[in-house]
């Protein structure tokens, strides 16, 4: 059990490192390039945060394990609002725009609807996939059509060109993944050894592991205060996960999921999202303050001890 202890901690100190400059980087680009700083949040730095998610996904598919890559979709989306947006409403408050709402969340809420019209009979197949995937388009379509470009860059914004901004996207995103999936080989052997299942592997252990990059990254940009990269982020790297994510094991290993996904898992993630939602709503023209992140995060508490209880109940 050496060798997965190391790399669980090797892969935390990679993912931690990256995703500090990962934000300097995406924050540069939305700088250089006039796209707003929730456009770079909701696609470069979702997608790149998202990355380890595809990543698990295609090798649990190919290895035979849908449940696992479907349990990382749907664990990372709890994870990211329970969890990640959670901690950043507690490390500082987050303003939040209108035009967020106005835009991105029905796009979200859209795509939560349709994942679980997915999962509803119990089996992810490639029509499935590749509806999930039209979505997907019609929203990195969506999102570029309503852009709008931010107002002049903050004194925060790294000086460096687009060039270099770019280089370092590339090169902390690669980081990202490889130090992801470092963290994830290693809690996923230490989890084996105590006989749980592929489904709760994916829900916690992997989901966790690959949501670190969101944390990392969402806690640099409220510390940096690039408020619009951190919730863009979530709210981008849920749209990823359900769009992107979740057809993989649809398109590479079609067939019957675990039910405990449809009947104990999506309704937990459809609570969370509804419940950001609605706080965005309530404090559109305000702050997202820390009082809804001990709300967010103490549900994803009590999520996981019933995860735990299930778990040694089943044992």
């Amino acid at each position: 059990m050496l060798l997965p202890a190391i790399a669980i901690a090797l892969g935390l100190a990679v993912l931690v490192w990256s995703a500090d400059r990962f934000v300097n980087a995406a924050a540069a680009t939305a700088s250089r390039t006039g796209l707003s700083a929730m456009l770079i949040g909701m696609t470069v730095v979702a997608l790149g945060t998202s990355a380890p998610e595809m990543v698990v996904a295609v090798f649990a598919a190919l290895d035979g394990l849908p449940d696992l890559a479907t349990g990382n979709a749907l664990g990372s989306n709890i994870a990211n609002i329970g969890l990640v947006l959670g901690i950043t409403a507690l490390v500082r408050p987050i303003p939040i725009r209108f035009s967020m709402v106005r835009r991105e969340l029905p796009l979200l809420l859209g795509a939560t609807g349709l994942a679980g019209y997915a999962l509803a009979n119990g089996i992810l197949g490639r029509f499935d996939a590749l509806f999930l995937g039209l979505l997907l388009i019609f929203s990195l379509w969506w999102l570029l059509r309503a852009d709008t470009p931010d107002a002049p860059a903050d004194d925060d914004i790294p000086e460096m060109t687009l060039r270099r901004a770019l280089l370092w996207l590339a090169f902390t995103l690669i980081l990202l993944a490889l130090g992801s999936r470092t963290l994830v080989w290693g809690a996923s052997e230490l989890a084996r050894g105590l006989g749980i299942s592929e489904l709760i592997i994916g829900l916690t252990v992997v989901a966790i592991g690959t949501s670190l990059p969101e944390l990392a990254a969402c806690i640099a940009s409220a510390i940096k205060r690039h408020h619009d990269l951190a919730i863009g982020n979530v709210i981008g790297s849920n749209l990823f996960n359900l769009l992107a994510v979740l057809p993989i094991p649809g398109l590479l290993a079609p067939g019957p999921i675990d039910p405990a996904a449809a009947n104990r898992d999506f309704p937990i993630m459809l609570l969370l999202t509804l419940g950001m939602g609605m706080l965005l709503l309530w404090f559109r023209h305000g702050r997202l303050g820390r009082l809804p992140g001990m709300l967010f995060l103490g549900i994803y508490l009590v999520y996981l001890t019933w995860l735990a209880a299930a778990t040694s109940g089943a044992t």
